[in-house]
């Protein structure tokens, strides 16, 4: 077959197929032509998932007539000055959008620019363009896509359903709302009610104003500000506590230069970042803004402009890293509770209760301060009052021998942690602070403090040892055996020394000063399963942070054993002075607290 020039309504249709993905393709290019445009206010309007109808209103620039006539032209643009792609200072620049989406759909532009007497309008019909006729518009450009792939049904087959594409559309939409809090935003259409996202104020409290309205007020109230700078790059913006996590890594945002990308260099850095704080199936809801030289990054990778490559990936992971370990230090002592109060609250309110009776509605508590007895039994069950009253309340005896004083010692009451007050069920202490009480998991709290010892042991002189004067000898399997003694090295940087004793066992002559007398044979085992996960590329910093991590869990306090005062009392002042004490190195909180205010809520006072 001879080589023949394709067709320009062909070659704008196979262009179509790279720009033009699904609806919320066209609602990308059109929004971001908006912007592009300096739009301070954008309208985005979809129907049936975007493939019936599509119409973004903007109060940008506008365009000339004769602008308009070479919009909807092959790679005619007005956002490059000159031919040096490596300076893109726009979202949009390889002029494909228009001429793409008018050769697979019916494509309407109505546009007026300050120094035309009218507006314009051109109509495009599956490549066909009409003649430019006068039109009424005040000021800005209305762009209107009429049946999206109607002339290509082969691709119209492939969309998803209409719900599907409607989301897709709303996540562009949200991405691009996120990167420019200065536009106000406006998506309607789908059966839904509108969603505005008014233009913010300029710098931090305004991005985090629309940062909070797209990702909701759980994230504005556990958000972190981070920022880290070197050499002319800039990464900044609010990473949530560890308190708030997903299932998936979809939370995570990432724009450079003010435009949203998708990139696997930020789930790598995010992961190493929060390793200390979450647990391996939990991921962080952020938003990090990369600034940098245009020059530094390539913007050209991918046609739908969806992706970008670094010039210095490292250093942009690195300050990633730095930025998001720092704010996590700096905000270290945060805890789910003290973000999400009233969920807190809820599990305590007494009407959850099953059995409980509701409150008498003619009762007054203005008038009366008791609770009036009600025939009915409050807890279920039939009972009479010659049945003892102290059965239903009767929780045995105290789990530990705390006995205070009448009141706590001033000057512990007013620490942040507060003072002991008792020990319940043998794992959660309850103190008493000037405003309120906290309840503190004892193996959790420990938990972090010894891993934070043995990092900073690590970090200045090596992990101390203690040698055993019998080795215990554990028992495995050939190739856990196999595994754990290729790793000896990585073990014994953190004062671990074990050596092979047989072909299935492994003998273990040395363990960490700092951990005491431990059980070396389920330590091996859990650090044996946790081996079985890594990967060659996994960083050494990373693994010798897994062995840290799991022995601090074995040298903590464990769950069950009581306390004396002065034990739980130091466990608290060892708390407020470790970094990152508001989670164990699992992720989980170490403390709930509960103001005084909040309590007497509960019992109606407030």
């Amino acid at each position: 077959m001879p080589v023949r020039q394709l067709p320009e309504t062909i070659v704008n249709r196979i262009a179509a197929g790279e720009v033009v993905e699904r609806p919320a393709s066209v609602v990308k290019e059109l929004v971001e032509n908006a912007i592009d445009a300096g739009a301070s206010r954008i309208e985005i309007f979809s129907d049936g998932g975007g493939r019936r109808k599509i119409a973004i209103t903007d109060d940008g620039h506008g365009m000339t007539h004769a602008d308009l006539g070479l919009a909807v032209e092959r790679h005619a643009t007005s956002k490059l000055d000159d031919e040096d792609l490596l300076a893109i200072r726009t979202l949009g620049f390889r002029g494909e959008a228009l001429p793409s989406i008018g050769s697979v759909a019916r494509l309407g532009i109505t546009t007026r620019h300050a120094s035309e007497p009218h507006a314009w309008s051109l109509t495009v019909d599956a490549g066909a363009k009409q003649p430019i006729v006068p039109a009424a518009l005040g000021h800005g450009t209305r762009i209107e896509v009429a049946d999206l792939f109607y002339a290509t049904p082969a691709r119209l087959k492939f969309l998803k359903t209409d719900r599907t594409e409607a989301e897709a559309i709303r996540d562009v939409v949200r991405r691009l709302a996120m990167a420019r809090p200065d536009v106000a935003f406006t998506l309607a259409g789908e059966e839904r009610a509108p969603i505005t996202w008014a233009a913010a104020l300029p710098g931090a409290p305004g991005q985090l104003t629309r940062l909070g309205d797209i990702l909701g007020a759980d994230f504005r109230a556990s958000a972190i500000a981070v920022r880290s700078e070197r050499e002319g790059v800039v990464v900044e913006g609010f990473a949530a506590s560890p308190s708030l996590t997903k299932a998936n890594a979809l939370g995570q945002y990432l724009f450079v230069n003010g435009r949203p990308v998708r990139d696997k260099l930020i789930v790598g850095a995010v992961r190493a970042a929060y390793s200390d704080y979450l647990p391996r199936d939990r991921h962080p809801v952020l938003a990090l803004f990369v600034t940098l030289d245009p020059q530094e990054v390539d913007a050209n990778v991918h046609p739908a402009k969806t992706e970008v490559r670094f010039r210095n990936a490292g250093l942009v992971r690195a300050l990633i890293v730095h930025a998001l370990k720092e704010g996590l230090a700096r905000e270290g002592k945060r805890t789910a509770a003290n973000n999400d109060a009233g969920a807190v609250l809820s599990s305590f309110r007494p009407n959850n209760a099953p059995g409980f009776a509701p409150r008498n509605a003619n009762w007054d508590r203005q008038r009366s301060p008791s609770y009036p007895v009600s025939p009915q039994p409050a807890f279920g069950g039939a009972t009479t009052f010659a049945e003892p009253p102290q059965a239903g309340f009767d929780v045995g005896t105290p789990s530990a021998d705390v006995r205070f004083e009448d009141a706590p010692q001033m000057d512990l009451i007013d620490r942040p942690l507060g003072a002991a007050r008792a020990q319940v069920h043998e794992n959660y202490i309850i103190t008493q602070t000037r405003d309120g009480m906290i309840v503190v998991d004892q193996h959790a709290a420990h938990e972090r403090i010894v891993y934070e010892k043995l990092k900073a042991s690590l970090a200045k002189n090596g992990v101390q040892r203690q040698i055993l004067l019998i080795p215990d000898i554990v028992e495995m399997d050939e190739a856990t055996v196999e595994k754990l003694v290729g790793r000896a090295d990585e073990l014994a940087s953190y004062g671990l020394a074990i050596d092979s004793f047989g072909p299935g066992a492994v003998a273990v002559r040395e363990t960490p000063s700092l951990l005491g007398k431990t059980n070396a044979a389920s330590l091996l085992r859990d650090l044996a399963e946790h081996m079985a996960e890594w990967d060659e590329a996994l960083p050494l910093e990373r693994r010798l942070m897994h062995v840290a991590a799991t022995m601090a869990c074995h040298g903590s306090i464990r769950s069950g054993r009581r306390l004396r005062p002065e034990e739980m009392n130091a466990l608290l002042r060892e708390m407020e002075e470790t970094p990152n004490s508001g989670q164990c190195n699992h992720g989980r909180p170490t403390y709930v607290e509960l103001k005084l205010n909040d309590i007497e809520k509960l019992f109606g006072r407030r």
